[in-house]
């Protein structure tokens, strides 16, 4: 384990006030899953122990992002299982896997009008029937939520006017609300700042929650992450921990790109310091035609 309670020293974070619920034992096995004949996710299989956080890492367009929704639920693969605490999703109700799991997506989508205290408290909608209005207890969790993601001054202010990373944090806000079992978040520290992205992965890593994160930045991913799991073209291509899986060979072949790959001396999680590729890329500008080739300025064309 590379982040708190590790080698290293992460920022320092006391337990959530919202108190999620019970981790759950995450197992993905051999899951395919295909659009048109195309698989975007190939045969791939992975673990997430109760309480650990597990990053997906890989390059653009590996699949990761639908390799977690078939873990929320949302996706059906084609073959192959998802199994919460044994319990195939595939045989769980919407509102069973809602308890159980609760996502932060990439995109934020919209608002609706609604104000930032109203979208954090539709996280409680797995918990109630359909009728049901929102309990002190619900406002309770919501309070305590926004408090944790630092947005409780936006409580009032409407969903929609938000940057994108205080969008960002609302929806983690949600998602605590539901206390989940299990936590799919898709690049979260998109739009944040660096505080921002330090505080909402060390706040992840103080849930009892377990977690599983799709993520860009490798260093981010060494250091909070238990494990990774390593996606290209679909297919799992490495996992480990973040010392058995970030090799210069690694990126090198999965990435493309040149990197050392050193032990950070505070943390001592993997650090990955990019170098510049061996040969300059070329750059190719378009040369406008001459006037002996036909071309000529508008200047020319009035004086005809």
């Amino acid at each position: 384990m590379n982040g708190p309670g590790s080698t290293g020293t992460a920022p320092a974070a006391a337990a959530p006030a919202t108190d999620p619920g019970a981790a759950l034992h995450l197992r993905v096995e051999d899951v395919t899953y295909a659009v048109a004949g195309r698989p975007l996710v190939d045969g791939v299989t992975l673990e997430a122990r109760p309480g650990e956080s597990v990053g997906i890492v890989g390059p653009n367009g590996s699949g990761k992002t639908t390799l977690l929704r078939c873990v929320q639920g949302v996706l059906r693969p084609v073959s192959g299982r998802v199994l919460h605490d044994g319990a195939d999703t595939a045989r769980l109700s919407v509102k069973e896997r809602a308890r159980r799991v609760a996502a932060v997506p990439q995109d934020s989508g919209g608002g609706f009008g609604l104000t930032v205290r109203q979208v954090v408290a539709m996280g409680r909608s797995p918990h109630k029937r359909f009728w049901e209005g929102d309990t002190a207890r619900d406002a309770a969790y919501v309070h305590e939520a926004l408090a944790d993601t630092g947005g409780a001054a936006l409580a009032d202010r409407p969903f929609d006017e938000l940057s994108g990373g205080e969008k960002q944090r609302v929806l983690l806000a949600r998602a605590l609300v539901q206390r989940p079992a299990l936590l799919a978040l898709d690049e979260p520290t998109n739009h944040l700042d660096v505080r921002h992205q330090l505080d909402l992965l060390t706040l992840v890593r103080a849930l009892p929650a377990t977690s599983l994160l799709v993520l860009h930045d490798l260093n981010l991913a060494a250091y909070f992450c238990d494990r990774l799991y390593v996606l290209a073209e679909g297919r799992l291509v490495a996992d480990g921990t973040p010392e058995e899986v970030l090799t210069e060979e690694l990126l090198a072949e999965v990435y493309g790109v040149r990197a050392e790959v050193r032990v950070h001396p505070a943390t001592g999680a993997p650090t990955v310091v990019y170098l510049p590729p061996a040969a300059p890329p070329t750059v190719r500008r378009a040369v406008p035609p001459t006037a002996a080739e036909g071309f000529t300025t508008g200047a020319t064309e009035g004086a005809r």
